[in-house]
């Protein structure tokens, strides 16, 4: 150190940088960033590596198993902390840079910020072609890192140490906007991490983050509230944003109860408001209930609160096809996407600015009076639905219901996790979220093999709270290693394995749209001298390092939770259910592409229905 300068590394200097981010919370100012998952390799052991091992008691260094798995942990750790802290994810130049695409597009998709730290090939090209790396013939500038750009907010290749006083603050401007939100990726060549330089000593000065949250403009504020004091029967629906809003959820009910207006929830919105408030609709879209569809199919305005309006939310743009829509959100891309009034806010700010606009308007009165029937009966029918028997093997409505009932003493304690296949409709029709991110699903991207990665995330993030991690047979199979990563960390989650035998979700869209059953279930996939395998999970996780049983029914399953609950380390309950039978009520129309020509009469009657529903679609 000389004067005002300290000679560091490139890796060293973004190591002390990424150390002295701090973030206000209620409990005192702690780590922007709650530490780097790492999976060393040739690229970042020997500069990076080095860097973080120095500086490992200011900002830890977790060990992986698996590099996707390490962005999905980091991932489901922001998404924890409704994006107010953040993990960041090292890898080696080839495959392990790759490992990470998937993981990108999920964050990119779900706008949640995550900071991909990938070793590159060297900037001097001495040794090229080196291990691991790609030669375009067409552009040497090419790595593999650019497979991540499209999937990146933010995207730069530090060529030159000096480069960090530009990149990293450009870099925390994305994955602290509302707006702007998501991966960042910030490739390092192995040379030009382990080259000095003499850096400003105010640059690693402790930094206090400010969170970007868009204020509304008046213009956009009036319009809005001209369209909605026309309104009669408006609904609120509830996204991410909500809860990515800080005092979001506040506000939502706030407004929800002054103007008398009914909330569905989106997968993403979903804990925004408590499960039994009694203007909660309820679950909204195609994994939706029929009370907040029904209200859906009659609004005349729906106030669309910090959600991308996805077609899961909107039935493929057919679920409230006749109302306008005030989008209000951060995303200006977000807020232009249905007719109607676009309002680009903070979801706190916006709904608080637009409550002032409309003093004194309120729903309908009747509208309000049917909205809380049909929220109520909604309610009633989970309770039903959860506990009947409908089947040989248990429903999925049943695990779901067995594991909730089991934390009867504190429910709120609990975190849902999960990503694709049937469990996200049937947990979005069923699971009651009494507190702001109970519900952590990963819709966005679906993504298969976020669940356990997710979880731990989740738990780093919550250590208090229960999380439990609901999963079919095919996602386990696809990223289970993160269980030995919980065991490695000490920290516990519970693990239930749904096992339906295969893809069960997906062979229900193939033979609902007129398919054969093909290629999903096990038993469809054996070969010629094949025989189906018998997979035993229990065995499987027990190997990982968790404590694992196989129950046989939902009575077996009520004591198992019972059990894990109190148990220390990760608990793994297998149980056996059907993938034929879901619950019926709710749902609506999703576009799934039908061939237009086909042998099989069921594909030509799916393909008719197709074209019909096609009619209702907005445009």
């Amino acid at each position: 150190m000389s004067g005002d300068t300290i000679r560091l590394t490139t890796a060293q200097a973004l190591v002390r940088w990424l150390a002295a981010q701090r973030v206000a919370t209620p409990q005192g100012d702690v780590a922007l960033f709650g530490g780097v998952w790492a999976i060393f390799g040739h690229g970042n052991v020997a500069g990076l590596g080095e860097a973080l091992q120095t500086q490992r008691e200011l900002l830890p260094t977790f060990r992986g198993h698996n590099e996707q798995g390490m962005a999905h942990a980091a991932i489901a750790y922001a998404k924890a902390h409704f994006r107010r802290r953040m993990m960041a994810v090292t890898t080696s130049i080839g495959p392990g840079a790759t490992n990470l695409v998937t993981a990108a597009a999920l964050a990119h998709v779900n706008r949640l910020p995550l900071l991909l730290l990938p070793g590159d090939i060297f900037v001097s090209r001495a040794p090229d072609p080196v291990l691991q790396q790609l030669e375009d013939s067409s552009d040497g500038s090419v790595s593999v890192n650019d497979a991540l750009r499209p999937v990146s907010r933010y995207f730069d290749r530090i060529v030159a140490p000096q480069q960090l006083l530009t990149a990293l603050p450009r870099a925390l401007a994305v994955l602290t906007d509302a707006a702007l939100c998501g991966p960042v990726t910030l490739a390092l060549p192995q040379d030009v991490q382990t080259q000095a330089h003499d850096w400003p000593a105010s640059f690693f000065a402790p930094r206090l983050v400010r969170f970007r949250a868009p204020v509304p403009h008046a213009s956009e504020v009036a319009e809005a509230a001209a369209l909605l004091r026309r309104a009669r029967r408006p609904l609120l629906v509830a996204g991410g944003g909500v809860l990515y809003s800080e005092g979001g959820t506040q506000a939502l009910q706030a407004f929800a109860e002054k103007h008398g207006i009914p909330v569905g929830e989106t997968q993403a919105g979903k804990s925004a408001l408590p499960w039994d408030h009694p203007l909660q609709a309820g679950p909204i879209g195609v994994t939706g209930g029929s009370a907040a569809n029904s209200l859906a199919a009659q609004a005349d305005v729906v106030i669309a609160v910090g959600t991308r309006l996805q077609d899961f939310t909107t039935g493929s743009n057919t679920l409230f096809a006749q109302a306008q829509v005030v989008s209000l959100n951060a995303n200006v891309f977000d807020t232009i996407k249905w007719p109607g009034a676009a309002l680009q806010a903070d979801a706190r700010l916006g709904l608080e600015a637009l409550g002032h606009a409309v003093e004194g308007w309120h729903a309908e009165a009747a509208w309000s009076a049917s909205a809380r029937g049909l929220g109520q009966r909604w309610r009633d029918t989970v309770a039903e639905v959860v506990l009947s028997a409908r089947a040989r093997l248990p429903t999925y409505a049943q695990v779901i219901g067995a594991v909730q009932a089991s934390a009867a003493d504190s429910p709120a304690r609990d975190i849902a996790v999960c990503a694709a296949g049937t469990l996200p409709a049937e947990l979005h029709k069923l699971w009651r979220a009494a507190v702001p991110g109970g519900y952590h699903m990963e819709y966005g991207y679906s993504c298969m093999g976020y669940e356990i990665a997710g979880g731990l995330g989740a738990k780093m993030a919550r250590p208090d709270a229960e999380v439990i991690v609901m999963v079919g047979d095919g996602s386990y199979l696809m990223l289970n290693a993160e269980l030995a990563t919980a065991s490695m960390l000490g920290h516990k989650l519970i693990v239930v394995v749904l096992d339906n035998r295969g893809y069960g979700c997906i062979q229900r869209l193939q033979t609902a749209t007129g398919g054969a059953a093909f290629n999903n279930m096990l038993d469809d996939c054996i070969g010629e001298g094949g025989s189906r395998p018998t997979i035993d999970f229990a065995m499987n996780a027990a190997s990982l390092g968790a404590q694992a049983v196989h129950v046989a029914d939902v009575a077996a399953l009520k004591t198992a939770m019972a059990a894990a609950r109190a148990a220390r380390g990760t608990q793994v309950i297998v149980i056996d259910t059907t993938h034929q039978r879901v619950t019926a009520e709710g749902g609506c129309w999703w576009e799934v592409g039908i061939p237009e020509v086909s042998t099989r009469a069921e594909v030509r009657s799916a393909r008719s229905a197709y074209e019909q529903a096609k009619t209702l679609q907005r445009l």
